[in-house]
């Protein structure tokens, strides 16, 4: 059975490596795929696995046929519809999911997109799902940053059927308003909003707010960025991800109460057992409690696998852990096809699969504590390919971490965050009281998991391995952590060391690689030598917990294996170029940082960048611009302006410098500030890339650092055209993504900018 439902998933992954969509009369296939499995087991292998192919190809397809019309981004339209989710209430608006029936636009229908993403700034009331509600929208299709390491954005809208995003312009008030529909998914989403809206209310002043609102609701928009940095220096992140550990303590705990309740009545024991009695109590309570929690996909298999187990306990068939996992993985797979493409889904299942495997023939054995410290063995070393090649990290105390918190949040934290919640809706006070205790409990633990996550060498940090090093490395996995019985299986630590030991290349010495990274509506470039590496500003933050320091510049630092920056550029004090600072610095060891405005950086001695120049193996950097630190440029025009050269090539990064500065760049330096690679200034916008810059500078290649239909229309029109009258090609990042170049000496095929979005694109992009 687990080789079945392996071949189904087998066909879903190759379709999900494609770059088109393929024709959707490879259905055809489909009949004969069936054949295949029901009459031949020569090949109900291959059957299974082509039925998982054209599966998910049904699906993609209905899916890419609700996109939104391309002549509609960025126009008011009007949309009829109905509120689809628990709305969540932002730092800036209120973000809601909302299920289209009717799109106009200058009073003509449009095909509905489906389900749509809105944000609503500057609302504060909530939404109810289910609501039918008429609002006037800008919208755009689904697309994200892409970059190197980086999270596809585009890729989890269309997980989620998303296929428009953007943000309520005006509500149509309807004089009134239809009660909202009670089709199961949309009051589900309001039976988690109550509950949601109500413990707010209870927690107000608790410490630990969003662990308990993690594990009541599955809600952990509360948790913030240093919460999640010592979840994962220690390994605990899956704690507060509702999925088998909890969904198990449920039905366990239903099943011991209700069985003892049960057997208190005679006349009810006669009627039905009271174990019986206890495994459908149990099994209701976990559905209840995976409700709760969204039905996220470690839910569903968990509670899929808990179904079967129940059903064949009923009905008194033993059934083995490997066919429980299988049945669930199939029954996850036909739900949603895309569910692969959601780290859960591999973390959740491999961790079982590795359980299961790596306990059999030990369990009887050994006593318990030996067990429980084997199995946090077995997953830490098991999950260590699926992480390095997720994440480039991984928790070297997670074992240790994992024995003390899973004990703890089993049978204190979760049973008391469960009792307290129910207790909470029928006793106000008496639920404050022990949220209150909770909270105590949980404290003790979070100062435990931090102390542990402050230890040298909690976590080891490294670049991407290839998808043929983490082969290498599931191969040994399995091998090394195999059942007694299998020969020679030290072996499985030599298939490890791919994972460890090959190391993205560098540049020669004399040659230099720059990647304009894709920050949207900002800038950030890195640069890396044959043994140094540097990042020019550091894009935008738009908010406490969301900046692209951290979503991108870091992810991208850390897949290319470099902790550590030798030099930080900041160009300016603009928000979109220095936003993301604080986060580079937490996460990356930075050596220096040069920028024009010091006295903006109170958490790091900053240095002005004028008049600075150095080399790296064989590589010169110069500040051109301010001149001196005590100049008069403000604002835009005191970005510092860096030059790079490796031989005779060059790249010119010139920040947000606009008319004023170019022109003084210009009369100082003539002829000296041609350059091959220009990075042009402030985005493209009219108030830079003036006539006497651009003819004077003559750069070959042109970047633009613009967001994908920002609402300043960069980069100008009319200052592409000057750049391209000189005979420059031009990119932006808004349509290649991250943008990356290899310049020095010895390359020898001249410029070849390489697009991140042509030699990662998939079909849904």
């Amino acid at each position: 059975m687990l080789l079945l439902a392996a071949s189904f998933l087998t066909g879903i992954v190759i379709f999900q490596q494609l770059n088109v969509l393929p024709s959707l009369l490879w259905a055809l296939l489909l009949p004969f795929a069936l054949f295949s499995l029901l009459f031949s087991k020569k090949y109900q292998f291959v059957g299974l696995c082509i039925c998982g192919f054209l599966w998910a190809l049904i699906r993609a397809d209905i899916t890419l046929s609700e996109n939104l019309d391309a002549a509609l981004e960025s126009k008011e339209v009007v949309v009829e519809g109905v509120v689809a989710s628990m709305p969540r209430q932002g730092e800036r608006s209120l973000r809601f999911d909302f299920d289209v029936s009717r799109l106009s636009f200058d009073d003509k229908e449009y095909a509905s997109p489906g389900r749509i993403r809105l944000s609503w700034y500057g609302q504060t009331s909530q939404l109810i799902p289910g609501e039918s509600r008429t609002f006037t929208v800008k919208l755009k299709r689904p697309h994200g940053n892409l970059n190197p390491g980086g999270f596809d954005y585009e890729a989890w809208l269309f997980q989620q059927r998303i296929r428009a995003v953007g943000y309520v312009r005006a509500e149509h008030i309807q004089q009134e308003l239809e009660s909202p529909t009670h089709r199961p998914r949309y009051a589900l989403a309001r039976f988690r909003q109550t509950v949601t809206a109500h413990l707010q209310t209870v927690l107000t002043g608790l410490e630990h707010t969003g662990i308990i609102m993690a594990l009541a609701v599955g809600e952990r928009q509360s948790l913030n960025n240093h919460d999640w940095a010592v979840l994962r220096a220690t390994g605990t992140n899956h704690l507060l991800a509702i999925s088998g550990l909890h969904i198990g303590l449920v039905a366990g705990l239903g099943l011991l109460f209700f069985s003892w309740l049960w057997s208190m009545s005679a006349w009810l024991c006669l009627r039905l057992p009271a174990r019986q009695a206890g495994l459908i109590s149990g099994f209701l309570l976990a559905l209840l409690y995976s409700a709760l929690a969204g039905f996220a996909i470690p839910t569903q298999r968990a509670l899929i696998m808990l179904t079967v187990f129940v059903v064949g306990s009923l009905l008194k068939r033993s059934i083995s852990p490997a066919y429980l996992l299988a049945t669930a993985l199939i029954a996850v797979l036909l739900w949603d096809p895309f569910a692969v493409m959601s780290v859960g889904f591999w973390l959740s299942f491999a961790a079982v699969a590795l359980l299961i495997y790596g306990m059999s023939g030990r369990l009887a054995v050994r006593s318990w504590w030996w067990r429980w410290g084997w199995a946090q063995c077995l997953l830490a070393v098991g999950l260590l390919p699926f992480l390095l090649f997720m994440f480039f990290q991984v928790s070297l105390i997670a074992p240790l971490a994992n024995i003390i918190a899973v004990p703890w949040m089993s049978f204190l934290v979760v049973p008391l965050v469960l009792f307290s919640t129910l207790v909470s809706f029928l006793f106000n006070d008496l639920g404050v009281v022990l949220f209150t205790i909770t909270d105590w409990f949980i404290a003790v633990l979070w100062h435990t998991l931090e102390f542990m996550a402050a230890l040298p060498m909690a976590q080891w940090t490294q670049h991407a391995p290839p998808v043929w090093a983490l082969l290498c490395g599931v191969v040994g996995t399995v091998w090394l952590i195999a059942p007694k019985g299998i020969p020679l299986r030290w072996i499985g630590v030599i298939w490890l060391l791919p994972l460890l030991i090959v190391v993205p290349d560098r540049p020669l010495k004399g040659q230099f690689e720059m990647t304009l990274l894709d920050v949207g509506q900002g800038l950030s470039a890195a640069i890396i030598t044959r043994n140094h590496a540097l990042v020019y500003d550091v894009g935008v933050s738009l908010g406490d917990n969301f900046d692209m320091g951290r979503q991108v510049v870091v992810p991208f630092l850390q897949y290319r294996g470099l902790s550590t920056l030798d030099v930080v550029v900041v160009s300016h004090g603009d928000n979109d170029h220095i936003g993301g600072l604080n986060s580079v610095i937490e996460a990356i060891d930075v050596q220096r940082l040069l920028t024009s405005v010091p006295q903006k950086i109170d958490n790091f001695k900053a240095e002005h960048c004028a008049q600075q120049s150095w080399t790296w193996d064989g590589v010169y950097f110069e500040i051109l611009h301010p001149e001196s630190a005590s100049t008069h440029w403000q604002g835009n025009n005191a970005s510092c302006v860096l030059r790079i050269s490796a031989g005779d090539d060059s790249v010119l990064l010139t920040g947000d410098i606009e008319q004023a500065a170019e022109l003084s760049l210009v009369a100082r330096l003539r002829d000296d500030l041609s350059t091959d690679i220009l990075v042009a200034a402030h985005h493209g916008s009219k108030t830079s890339s003036t006539i006497a810059f651009v003819d004077t500078v003559q750069a070959k290649i042109v970047l633009f650092p613009v967001g994908y239909r920002n609402r300043w229309n960069f980069p100008a029109t009319k200052i592409v055209d000057r750049f391209t009258a000189t005979g420059a090609q031009v990119y932006d990042t808004a349509q290649e993504g991250a943008i990356s170049l290899l310049l020095g000496d010895t390359i020898n095929d001249g410029f070849n900018p390489k697009s991140f979005r042509d030699t990662s694109r998939y079909y849904w992009h």
